[in-house]
């Protein structure tokens, strides 16, 4: 196991329970991880390894922006993924994102099941997809973070999930 593997093992635990407590995962968290990833990849490997520290950083922050415009997320779980990003790089990103994916669609299944809330959570997302059928896609006022009343998930526990995951393939 490498240095970056356990320093990334803390952020993600230190995020997971202050987003289980709170909903918010704090900026000082996530950008402190960004800048001490920057500065171990300079250390270790130079300005090459801080390229690619760079790299993993925004398509982590790519990857997840796209559902924090729509109001589908918030902005400490992007921040989060490009956290992870800087940490890992981005072929590792792009897979730990993709497990991430995985991870909270089955979470969010066991939410909702938990909740009661499946049949209306399945009625919201067609309601959602013709949304954008009809007016292009943009965010639904009544289904954004703010507006919805269902369950929610704290989305740092699925990148967890997803990373750790990302990690054991390695």
């Amino acid at each position: 196991m490498s240095t970056s593997h356990i320093v990334v093992g803390g952020v993600l635990a230190l995020a997971c329970i202050s987003d289980l407590r709170t909903r918010r995962i704090p900026n000082a968290l996530t950008f402190a991880a960004v800048a001490g990833a920057l500065s171990f990849h300079f250390v270790t490997g130079g300005f090459a390894a801080v390229g690619v520290s760079l790299a993993g950083c925004l398509l982590g922050l790519a990857l997840l922006f796209p559902l924090f415009a729509l109001r589908g997320m918030g902005a400490g779980d992007v921040k989060l993924l490009a956290a992870v990003g800087a940490w890992l790089g981005p072929s590792q990103v792009a897979v730990a994102a993709l497990a991430t994916s995985i991870a909270g669609g089955a979470i969010a299944l066991v939410v909702a099941l938990g909740h009661g809330y499946l049949e209306t959570a399945c009625r919201n997302l067609w309601m959602l997809l013709m949304h954008w059928r009809v007016m292009g896609v943009r965010p639904l006022p009544e289904l954004t973070l703010q507006g919805a009343r269902g369950p929610r998930l704290a989305y740092a526990v699925p990148i967890a999930i997803g990373t750790l995951v990302t990690l054991w393939l390695e």
